[in-house]
């Protein structure tokens, strides 16, 4: 992993500067510095310790600054932290902080991210991502969040208003990389004491980043505006950055090319035609998200899925690579891994199903599911539900058309983003479509999803999974590990892994400053800027 801060025991790293947004050589700034994207789904929330969703990470990026930010190739770069220092054993972190307020006016301290981390893992939060804070291995965040210690035993503590000391379990490799997470954002204690729930609304909000909110109209747009109070305002160029949300992804399509739009998902199948027409707007880059159907293996799943044959029938007989070569058509690759095949220093196990021929795939699925009791006369029958959007929609007709011959007939089941979500996260389903996006750029942050008390949605369990991504944390070499877990997941099938994403975009040439290296595919407003036309 590529980390821009020294991280020899106790050698402080010089603070970096900040760089200008500066237009390329020909270039000229437009009079109007307005960037305006798409949005599927509402945003549920705009809290950092209670958002969940890509959509609302990319909001808080511009409300809030962490620790660190990314650069335009991924790279970890300050933030809010200056420096750092590190102890010989690996375990103590001391970051010198720079000088910053919020945006009502009020300094920012070491103590509003002492306030932020210990309210993500205090267990009245009921923070979905309290998860994040253990897997960076901060000291005590496993007892917090089972109940057995208090939050404020959290190994995080403000030395002083501008030094923040963070001590870990273990020696962890990819920390500073989890820096940039919006779960690690501060927050500012007074606010959120004195509104509570009705904190993040846009009269009340306070944040510490380049942007404030001017407004939330949930599930039809978001707006924000420069921040005169950021540290680095007078680097920022662009003035307003709107968020539109938009549903069915042709119409937005129709709404850029009408130029209401800056940036827009090219629906599945489009991008070759697109690419043709428009070669310096459509783009797809790899993205380090993976998506899957994930299996409800739990009390509240169908009995059918309890059995591994019908899940590894289902995992053979889905063709991927018609999926990602006749219905995507953008750049994406089939999965037969969960970890995306671009994260730093990942390998795929070998000698998988991606190497059996099709034909010999279907016929080794026709058996397993006799040996289990079904076929075309004894049918399994399953629900599969996805949230609205064309794609999702084509592939999960696909999905049903592929299994149909073997004797698993599922009924397709629309619902809106809100709800599908809510679904997952109580096991009401019984075959979902999940997409996992990484928090970092390393394998972890997607294994750890199956992890029997990690986010896993199907409420699979495996020993010795959950042993290997123990031990991972503490490895000089993870990738053994790594292989071996994803081998488990290959063999019990806790989901039926698609295909690893590409970003495939339609982009208006005006805007500068969209990263195209970075894996993740993190943005921030701060960076960009349009150019005449």
């Amino acid at each position: 992993m590529t980390k821009l801060f020294a991280t020899t025991a106790l050698l402080t790293a010089l603070a970096m500067p900040a760089f200008a947004v500066q237009p390329a050589e020909g270039e000229t700034l437009a009079e109007n510095q307005t960037y305006t994207y798409w949005l599927l789904d509402a945003i549920k929330s705009l809290d950092p310790a209670l958002n969940t969703d890509v959509e609302g990470s990319d909001a808080l990026r511009s409300l809030f600054e962490g620790l660190m930010t990314e650069s335009a190739t991924g790279e970890m770069i300050p933030g809010m932290a200056e420096s750092h220092e590190v102890s010989d054993d690996g375990l103590t972190y001391t970051f010198t902080l720079r000088e910053a307020t919020w945006s009502n006016g009020d300094p920012v301290t070491a103590d509003d991210f002492v306030f932020a981390w210990q309210r993500v893992v205090t267990p009245e939060t009921a923070s979905e991502y309290a998860w994040y804070i253990e897997l960076m291995n901060v000291d005590n965040a496993t007892a917090i969040i089972a109940g057995e210690m208090t939050p404020d035993q959290l190994g995080v503590a403000a030395l002083d208003d501008r030094t923040l000391q963070v001590t870990l379990s273990a020696p962890t490799p990819y920390f500073l990389n989890t820096l940039s997470h919006a779960t690690t954002y501060p927050v500012p204690r007074a606010v959120v004491e004195e509104h509570g729930q009705a904190w993040t609304q846009p009269a009340n909000i306070v944040g510490n980043g380049a942007y404030t909110l001017a407004s939330h109209n949930l599930g039809v747009e978001i707006v924000f505006q420069k921040n005169p109070a950021y540290w680095d305002a007078e680097n920022v160029v662009m003035e307003t950055v709107r968020g539109v949300t938009v549903n069915d992804t042709n119409v937005a399509l129709t709404r850029y090319q009408a130029g209401e739009l800056d940036r827009v998902q090219i629906p599945a199948g489009q991008f070759p035609r697109l690419s043709e027409q428009f070669p310096d707007q459509a783009v797809s880059v790899p993205q380090g998200c993976s998506y899957a159907y994930v299996l409800n293996l739990g009390e509240t799943g169908p009995e059918a899925l309890k059995d591994q044959r019908v899940r590894e029938a289902m995992a053979l007989s889905l063709n991927r690579e018609v999926i990602v070569d006749q219905v995507l058509q953008g750049g994406q690759r089939p999965a037969y891994s969960w970890t995306h095949w671009a994260i730093d220093g990942f390998a795929a196990p070998e000698d998988g199903m991606q190497d059996m021929p099709m034909d010999q795939r279907l016929e080794r699925a026709r058996e397993l599911l006799a040996e289990a009791g079904y076929g075309p006369d004894n049918p399994v029958r399953l629900q599969l539900q996805y949230n609205t959007d064309e794609s999702h929609r084509l592939l999960a007709i696909a999905a049903q058309q592929f299994w149909r011959p073997l004797g698993i007939q599922v009924e397709l089941n629309n619902v809106e983003w809100a709800v599908h979500t809510d679904r997952l996260q109580s096991g009401n389903f019984e075959v979902a479509r999940y997409a996992w996006c990484a928090d970092y750029n390393e394998a972890s942050t997607f294994l750890d999803w199956f992890r029997t008390d990690g986010y896993n949605s199907g409420k699979w369990s495996n020993a010795e999974y959950d042993q290997l991504l123990a031990d991972a944390r503490t490895a000089e070499d993870t990738a053994p590990l790594y292989q071996r877990a994803e081998e488990i997941l290959a063999e019990e099938v806790p989901a039926v892994f698609v295909y690893h994403y590409a970003k495939v975009d339609m982009i208006n040439p005006a805007i500068k400053g969209l990263p195209r290296e970075n894996l993740l595919n993190t943005w921030y407003a701060k960076d960009l800027y349009r150019v005449a036309e």
